[in-house]
């Protein structure tokens, strides 16, 4: 597991195997680096986050399912729901609840994490969310930082909100996460079906060509039903997401038996709920694709 900062004086170092797991409190310990200022927007504007600082070679471009993502988050139906599950107001049992933490596992070019960052108060009504990112490819780790970091500064430009951006944690899935500490947890997973899984693997032990094609199959290829890989994750939510208020964003396509996915995920038991709230509406390639929430369902959100 390895964390990785925008310091360019400091390299990502290794962290000991008994590391203990990051939290949001760990978080923001580490957050105050960043300094982002949390001013209120004059409009709302949700334009997509550049990523026209980001190499491709060893990074997951973003694509439809990326964009589906982006929709499905800023739509009227989502921004309601998260709005209600988060927002603060002087009269409501979240007045002094706290700052909810986003987490996205695989961030890629941070092109998903950089938007929902740059747009809190207009997506979940409130400006002191924390964001991080995890993804087992370093690089992609630094993509995200770098994306971020435009995303903010083009906010600030326009004197506009954003969130605190805490880092990225090149880690494999949610292992380097406490439990019951993340609040919105988004995952565009390696979805499509292919007869084996990539094995995590140190870069140093391949070639330069070979490293740039075993990153990016890290990034797309989900082995059996294109769903090892996601239902590791699935597996994992139950002690990862928070207890009142977690909710997760998982990206399926057809190829993953979406009905039989949302059956299995009903079978944890009353208080869980899943349905679609974003698809594509057409082909990416071969595959259809939709939206997940999946989240605890409660009579009220209290606090923490």
């Amino acid at each position: 597991m390895w964390w990785v900062d925008d310091d360019d004086e400091m390299m990502p170092r290794l962290v000991p195997r008994n590391v203990q797991p990051y939290g949001s409190q760990d978080f923001q310990k580490v957050g105050s680096r960043w300094n982002y200022k949390l001013i209120r927007p004059k409009e709302i504007m949700l334009p997509t986050p550049s990523t026209d600082h980001v190499s491709f070679d060893r990074v997951y471009e973003p694509a439809e399912d990326s964009y589906l993502l982006l929709d499905t988050l800023s739509s009227e139906t989502e921004k309601t729901f998260l709005r209600d599950r988060f927002c603060q107001t002087p009269d409501s049992p979240l007045a002094n609840s706290p700052s909810p933490l986003i987490v996205e596992i695989g961030s890629g070019s941070g092109v998903v994490l950089s938007f929902v960052h740059a747009h809190a108060e207009t997506i979940f009504g409130r400006a002191d969310i924390l964001t991080a990112g995890v993804d087992v490819n370093l690089h992609a780790c630094k993509a995200t930082i770098e994306t971020v970091s435009v995303a903010g500064k083009e906010q600030d430009g326009l004197e506009k909100s954003h969130g605190c951006y805490l880092g990225n944690i090149s880690a494999d899935l949610t292992t380097a996460l406490k439990i019951r500490e993340v609040d919105v947890l988004i995952f565009n997973p390696p979805y499509v079906p292919t007869p084996d899984l990539p094995a995590l693997i140190h870069e140093e032990n391949l070639s330069s060509y070979d490293t740039d094609s075993h990153l990016l199959s890290l990034s797309y290829a989900g082995g059996e039903d294109g769903m090892e890989v996601t239902n590791r994750l699935l597996a994992a939510l139950p002690e990862v997401l928070s207890s009142q208020r977690g909710v997760a964003f998982i990206l399926l396509c057809a190829q993953n038996k979406p009905e039989l996915v949302k059956k299995e995920i009903r079978a944890w038991g009353n208080e869980w709920k899943v349905e679609t709230v974003g698809s594509s509406g057409k082909k990416a390639g071969w595959e259809k694709l939709q939206i997940l929430r999946i989240y605890r369902a409660s009579s009220s959100i209290t606090n923490q």
